[in-house]
């Protein structure tokens, strides 16, 4: 799913930009595919427990993400002691994927998508206390207006609130804690290694509990659970792939992407449509989070002045 692609994105430091086209074909190409599987799990979530979606999705993407491994230098940058932060790590995204399953579940898919959009958000104001950094007054403005945006997403005031909304958003506050420590992990630790212990995790935890949860899949049914975990870990090799040749100034609002994706698929494929409220909140939360960057980008360039 969208989102996920941040935590790529920050847990190492790519290749100056080559080619920003090309990036950002990639970029679009990645988040078309984390939309598809976002489709398949929406799907397959009506019939079986987010527990065994995410075993399917967490097992299956160890097919590209061995390749991504294989092309990265082998065995040998799966190398780490980091065990705890892996663990760490592996707790809060495992918790993160079940909710935004089970969101995708019961709500409408752009509805989830744009609420995971508050990731950055989350990210901005968690770096404060968990990273030591500094949040000037202009990245907090733009926090407090990404949350109003959230808030026209969720719509508590509404007499059609859907109290998953929250879970959605519970979502995309573990996610965030994810990124704070992939980024503390990226400091030592590949991309490879990063997303492959993950993965290793999750099929784990959610495997220990298929005996209790576990409903045998129809032929089609287990086609589309494979399936969905190799267009969740293809989706991260192309996303990988897409900042070898473009910065991440160029390539990340192009996540944002996401939403004509999910709004075009819910609508053909689930009869879905967007109100003009939603709508302006995605426009708010996506203006917010584009000007955080922005901020994070002109920060970063003072600081490798000054250094």
């Amino acid at each position: 799913m969208v989102g996920f692609g941040r935590e790529i994105r920050d847990s190492a430091a790519m290749a100056s930009a080559q080619s920003p086209l090309r990036g950002i074909a990639f970029m679009v190409l990645s988040v078309a595919i984390f939309c598809l599987m976002d489709v398949l799990v929406k799907l397959l979530a009506q019939t079986y427990h987010p527990f065994q979606v995410a075993f399917f999705r967490s097992l299956f993407a160890l097919v590209p993400i061995g390749v991504m491994v294989a092309a990265s230098g082998g065995m040998s940058v799966l190398k780490t002691r980091r065990f705890i932060g892996h663990a760490a790590r592996s707790v809060v995204g495992i918790a993160a994927l079940l909710m935004f399953f089970y969101s995708f579940a019961h709500m409408k898919l752009a509805d989830v998508v744009a609420i995971g959009f508050a990731g950055p958000l989350f990210i901005t104001a968690l770096s404060v206390p968990l990273l030591g950094e500094q949040v000037g007054w202009r990245r907090w403005s733009a926090v407090v207006v990404g949350f109003l945006g959230v808030m026209l997403v969720v719509n508590p005031g509404s007499g059609v609130f859907d109290p998953v909304a929250f879970i959605a958003l519970g979502a995309a506050l573990f996610y965030s804690f994810a990124v704070i420590v992939i980024r503390k992990l990226s400091v030592t630790e590949s991309n490879s290694a990063i997303v492959f212990y993950f993965s290793i995790a999750a099929t784990t935890v959610c495997g220990a509990m298929m005996p209790f949860l576990w409903i045998t899949p129809t032929f089609e049914h287990l086609a589309l659970l494979v399936l969905t975990g190799l267009l969740g870990g293809s989706a991260q090799y192309i996303m990988v792939e897409a900042f070898r040749w473009a910065q991440v100034s160029v390539l990340a609002p192009f996540e944002y992407t996401a939403i004509f994706f999910s709004l075009g698929f819910g609508y053909f494929l689930f009869g879905e449509s967007a109100s003009a409220t939603m709508l302006a909140g995605v426009a708010i939360i996506a203006a917010s989070g584009l000007y955080i960057l922005h901020r994070e980008t002109v920060r970063a360039g003072r600081a490798a002045v000054a250094s």
